[in-house]
This record gives structure tokens, C-alpha cells and sequence, in this order.
């Protein structure tokens, strides 16, 4: 896995709220050490820490997330050194931007200005800047570390559900092809190059693909669909803002085992013909997924259950998007809708 978990995360508003609050426990035990005692602790002298280390920790976050692309690729080890040693020099520059503005306001010009008057507490404020460094990489690395064995655990999981749903779409679809050679061999072997897509597709790695690429995947398995049930399958896609489809990111097999989940439980169950309606659309950099297929009223709780490909798609969402992923479903008046939505950088 060649991401790093808290340069790529650093924006979430999660994340950023565990480090405020271990930095304010932190400006507090400093705050009381340097009063040392309770009754000599004042209201200022623990602002001062608070507002101090809460700057440094906004700018770090912030500088950081800035330069995510650059620090993503690069290992663990090199991302961590280089964070601690940004955290000092924001220690340091802001140590020395203080005592100049505290300067100024008091002489009202910058004359007279020496260079260890602008550095003046810089040793025990970068003293500082070392237990912060200490507490904040320490819990980055424990971070890292949890988001690296959850990520194998979510992936080898998902690769267990994708073994138990293919065998009934593989079969259906080979007995389409043997029965298509003889009378219409053209479209046997597109058949056969769609499936073979889609199984390429279904042994990658986890990671995050073009929605176009995902849309294109999920075509290309309804087509295969469409061979085999022929009139009985009918799709009305309805995609919304197409132009921004390859900038935005998915995780790879999201849309299609939901769309393979409405044919398996609603469009075979009903022998007569059905209709299968995609909404896509983009707004405010929120991705709104919505799928329509009818389904037999004695299957409601089958479909309620959430299977296997339900499951599959909330697990590989929360992988990536967390707690602003949604995911819903509704069924009423002989109609099912999935609704999926998640917010993309």
C-alpha cells in the first residue's frame, strides 16, 4: 500500500479534533508545570500555551494537507521526519514572529530589533515543539499503522465476498456463450472480451478508479446481462455533469455489483419485462448514485438483508470516504432504490 495515512487524511475533520485535544492536554501539563502548582496556575499563562500550541498544530495541518500530493509517495519513515522537522520550523518562525510583533508594538518600529531579542525563548518553545513532536508522530505512526492493517483486513474481506459472487454470474453467462457460438459467433466473442474485462477487473488490488472507468465496467457487464435476458432487461441511464466523470474517483467495483444485485434479486425474479434506471450526478463535489429496478414483493426481505454485493459496496465506501459516505435503500410499490452518496476531494 503506497499511501501514507495521515498526509492523505490530515483535512478530516475527525483526525484534526484527536490532535487538538491531545495538544491542549499537552499546553495544560506544560501550563501547570511551569506554575507548579494548582493556585498559582492563572487563566493567561494557560491561554498562552493553548492559543501557541493550537497555532502550531493549524499550521502544520494545514501546510501539510497543502503538500499531501508531494509527501503521499514518498515512505512512512522520510514523511514522519519531514513533518517533525516542519513542526519545528513553524515552532521557530512563529516564536520569532511574535517576539518581532510584541517588539513593534511597543516601539511602534522595528529599529533597534537584535537577533536574539527577535529568538528570545526560541531554546524553550523548540523544547516544547519536541514533546509536541513527540505526542503528535507518535499517535501518526499508531495511526498509520491501524489504517494499514485495516486496510488488509477490509481487502482480503472483500476479496472472500467477490470469490462467493461470481460463480452464479459466471455460469449463467458461460451457458450464454455456448449457446451463441453456433448463432451468432460475433456476439459470443464479445461476450467473452466483456467478461473477460470484468474479471480482470475483479482481481485488481482495492484502489480508487475514474467514475468513467467504473460507468464503462458496469456497461460493459450489462451488455453481457442484456445477451442473456434479452427484451426482458431494459436500462435508462441518466448521467448528470458527464464532463467531470473522469476527474472523479471511486473505489473500483462499486457501481456494478450494486447493478448486478438488482438484476440477480429484481429483473430474473419478474418474468416480465423490467427496468433498470441509473441516476448519476456530481453537485458541490458530492457523487449521487441512484438505482431503480423493480422486484417481487415476496423478495423484500431477501433484498433488505443487504447481501453480499450491499455489503461489499458500504465496506470498500467507508474504507475511503468515512463517516460523509451514505448509504440507503428503500422499497415500495413494487420498486427498489439504492441511493449512494459520498463527498470527493
Amino acid at each position: 500500500m503506497g499511501y501514507s495515512y495521515f498526509f492523505s487524511r490530515t483535512g478530516r475533520w475527525q483526525h484534526l479534533l484527536e490532535l487538538f485535544t491531545a495538544g491542549n492536554i499537552l499546553a495544560l501539563v506544560l501550563a501547570l508545570a511551569q506554575a507548579q502548582a494548582w493556585q498559582h496556575l492563572t487563566f493567561g499563562s494557560l491561554m498562552q500555551h493553548v492559543l501557541f500550541i493550537n497555532w502550531v498544530l493549524l499550521c502544520f495541518a494545514a501546510i501539510a494537507e497543502y503538500c499531501e500530493a508531494r509527501l503521499s509517495p514518498l515512505g512512512l519513515k522520510l514523511s514522519l521526519i519531514l513533518g517533525f522537522l516542519l513542526l519545528q520550523a513553524i515552532v521557530l518562525c512563529t516564536t520569532a514572529g511574535l517576539n518581532i510583533l510584541m517588539h513593534f508594538g511597543q516601539n511602534f518600529s522595528l529599529s533597534g530589533l537584535s537577533a536574539a531579542a527577535a529568538f528570545d525563548r526560541a531554546g524553550m518553545n523548540l523544547s516544547y515543539g519536541l514533546l509536541l513532536g513527540a505526542l503528535c508522530f507518535r499517535y501518526l505512526y499508531l495511526r498509520e499503522q491501524w489504517g494499514r492493517k485495516q486496510h488488509s483486513e477490509l481487502n482480503a474481506r472483500i476479496q472472500a465476498m467477490q470469490a462467493r459472487i461470481h460463480p452464479h454470474f459466471l455460469f449463467n453467462s458461460l451457458n450464454s456463450v455456448i449457446s451463441l457460438i453456433s448463432i451468432d459467433p460475433d456476439k459470443a466473442e464479445q461476450m467473452l472480451l466483456n467478461l473477460s474485462r470484468l474479471f480482470r477487473a475483479s482481481f485488481q488490488e482495492l484502489k480508487l478508479v475514474s467514475l468513467q472507468e467504473e460507468i464503462e465496467l458496469s456497461q460493459r457487464y450489462l451488455d453481457i446481462e442484456q445477451l442473456r435476458l434479452g427484451a426482458r432487461l431494459q436500462v435508462e441511464w441518466k448521467l448528470l455533469n458527464p464532463e467531470l466523470h473522469p476527474q472523479v474517483k471511486i473505489p473500483l467495483l462499486t457501481l456494478q455489483p450494486l447493478v448486478e444485485n438488482s438484476i440477480f434479486h429484481g429483473v430474473e425474479k419478474i418474468l416480465t419485462k423490467s427496468t433498470i434506471s441509473i441516476l448519476i450526478e456530481i453537485l458541490q463535489n458530492q457523487v449521487n448514485i441512484v438505482i431503480t429496478n423493480p422486484y417481487a414483493q415476496d423478495k423484500t426481505a431477501l433484498r433488505q438483508g443487504h447481501g453480499i454485493a450491499v455489503e461489499n459496496v458500504k465496506q470498500r465506501l467507508a474504507a475511503y470516504y468515512g463517516a460523509s459516505a451514505a448509504f440507503q435503500t428503500f422499497a415500495g410499490n413494487g420498486m427498489f432504490t439504492t441511493v449512494v452518496q459520498y463527498r470527493y476531494k
